[in-house]
């Protein structure tokens, strides 16, 4: 199995780029965020997952650790392909996709090529609970994953409120997890909402 490329970027193309090694072409599919790192004729370097089928081999390509193991997670997900998972990766960073799994932010999943409402909807419930497997570090703090926004509490209504100040859900909770990190688990409503927007603010 091919684990890994390094060589020259021959083409780089709407999903695919094509990278020389040794005078040998690899086609290899990725996410925008990892083709808008790769130039024609500068050098690269992509860690690789590769799939073999009766009737045709695909190399897939990441920038970094981070996004292929977010690849290898989503792929877990019945109905996430490769393509479906290269399409989720292409408008949400690992980052962005911690956040997003946390506060069960299903239409910020959504937002990628091929992904509907019901789609979204398992991802974020089946995956909710493996976010803290990948070593991707904090998002915004270190409130636990398993412990979203919707499961209720100071944190929730603290999400909920700047939500209704017209916050992205993934953004809210994000902040209140960071502003929860600072102040601690007694930490009410009262003192979260304007520690969060400080750090939207930031």
């Amino acid at each position: 199995m091919i684990a890994k490329l390094t060589g020259v970027v021959d083409s780089v193309a709407t999903d695919t780029a094509i990278i020389d090694v040794a005078g040998v072409g690899y086609q290899v599919f990725a996410s925008r965020r990892t083709l808008g790192h790769l130039q024609a004729g500068q050098p690269a370097s992509v860690l690789v997952e590769t799939h073999v089928r009766e009737d045709h081999i695909h190399l897939y390509g990441f920038a970094d650790r981070s996004e292929r193991d977010w690849y290898r997670l989503l792929t877990t997900v019945q109905g996430v392909g490769g393509r479906v998972a290269l399409a989720i990766l292409s408008v949400l960073s690992p980052e962005q996709l911690v956040a997003a799994v946390a506060a069960q932010d299903r239409a910020a999943i959504s937002r990628a090529d091929g992904v509907g409402p019901k789609l979204a909807g398992r991802i974020a419930s089946e995956l909710r609970d493996k976010v803290d497997a990948i070593a991707l570090g904090p998002v915004g703090g270190p409130a636990p994953a398993d412990q979203p926004a919707a499961e209720g509490g100071p944190v929730a209504d603290a999400v909920s409120a700047l939500v209704n100040l017209g916050y992205g859900r993934s953004e809210a909770y994000a902040a209140v997890a960071k502003a929860a990190g600072t102040l601690g688990e007694t930490a009410d409503v009262a003192a979260l909402v304007p520690a969060a927007l400080k750090a939207l603010s930031q």
